[in-house]
């Protein structure tokens, strides 16, 4: 079996997307070059890449090289949530199986937004998975804000930068109660001081802030940046319960600074502690890091991973 991730910065939409021209490229190329020439094939094959490599010229010279040596194959986008994990982090994946017989859900051409069902699965999950499959698989947006009160229409008040459609598309997210609630992935017994946001950042970036609560079902995909830049790098987390956010936000528009500072502090905001991160990226609860491994290098670390239960999943699927 080959399990791999190639180095995908060729791929990223906010990149050059130099694809085949990029040398990060060249060790996925080089296996590639030596796959067919190889005395005995991997029985099966995993590759995990970011949204935008199935559009390269990479991942075509990757299907026409497995196709050469007798591979069936088949293209997924997933993410957590299509597992209950209340985590957006789409990613692509191919598995691979050395046969002549096609995959039993193989879809030549298609990249398969949900987990193929497994017959020897539990049939009440596969009926809810099922159930569950909806729009909201259009997961590519990992979008995470705090939204306690059904929005809808004209009722929608925006108190940040973002749109009605993200405000309601948030609220579902909130609503898909196949989800786990963000507070089963949560430390109770942790120094969480060193984890709240500094009054300049809460001052500077208030308008850019994914807000979650315990009882959300969504948080957006951590990156490698989180902890130490805010857009786009993963949610943070409202620790007090009894203060609404849209309260917070539409009494701050002509507040002097210091004023802004004190209402936003009510929201006692807090980044998600790398255990916590850890958790919803599906590692054992027994797992941690080397007391020497800083808490900035461990965000680094868990925004250039994968999810654990997505990758097992598939794997089973392959194996079966």
């Amino acid at each position: 079996m080959i399990l791999m991730s190639p180095p995908c910065q060729p791929f990223t939409r906010i990149g050059l997307q130099g694809d085949v021209t990029d040398p990060r490229t060249n060790s996925l190329l080089y296996i590639l070059d030596i796959l067919p020439r190889l005395q005995k094939l991997p029985k099966y094959i995993l590759l995990e890449n970011v949204k935008g490599f199935e559009v390269s010229s990479t991942r075509d010279l990757l299907i026409q090289t497995l196709e050469n040596c007798g591979f069936q194959y088949q293209e997924f986008l997933l993410s957590p949530t299509s597992l209950g994990i209340p985590n957006s982090r789409l990613r692509y994946f191919l598995i691979a199986k050395l046969q002549s017989e096609p995959l039993p859900f193989q879809a030549p051409g298609q990249v398969l937004t949900e987990f193929p069902k497994i017959e020897s699965e539990h049939p009440e999950r596969n009926r809810i998975e099922a159930e569950n499959k909806m729009e909201r698989k259009k997961i590519e947006p990992n979008i995470c804000s705090d939204k306690s009160r059904p929005c809808s229409g004209k009722e929608t008040i925006l108190f940040k930068l973002e749109t009605l459609e993200e405000i309601d598309r948030k609220h579902h997210q909130d609503s898909d109660l196949s989800v786990q609630m963000l507070k089963d992935f949560l430390e109770d017994d942790v120094d969480m001081n060193q984890y709240f946001l500094p009054p300049k950042s809460l001052l500077r970036y208030a308008l850019l802030f994914d807000i979650v609560k315990p009882t959300c079902r969504r948080s957006t995909c951590f990156t490698k940046g989180y902890g130490s830049y805010i857009e786009g790098t993963g949610s943070v987390l409202q620790t007090t319960e009894d203060v609404q956010i849209e309260d917070i936000y539409k009494s701050l528009t002509n507040l002097p600074q210091e004023e802004k500072i004190t209402k936003l502090l009510m929201l006692k905001l807090r980044y998600f502690t790398p255990k916590e991160i850890a958790s919803l990226l599906g590692f054992p609860s027994e797992f941690g890091f080397p007391e020497k491994i800083t808490v900035k290098q461990r965000y680094r670390l868990l925004g250039n991973s994968l999810n654990v239960h997505v990758v097992a999943k598939l794997i089973k699927i392959l194996c079966e």
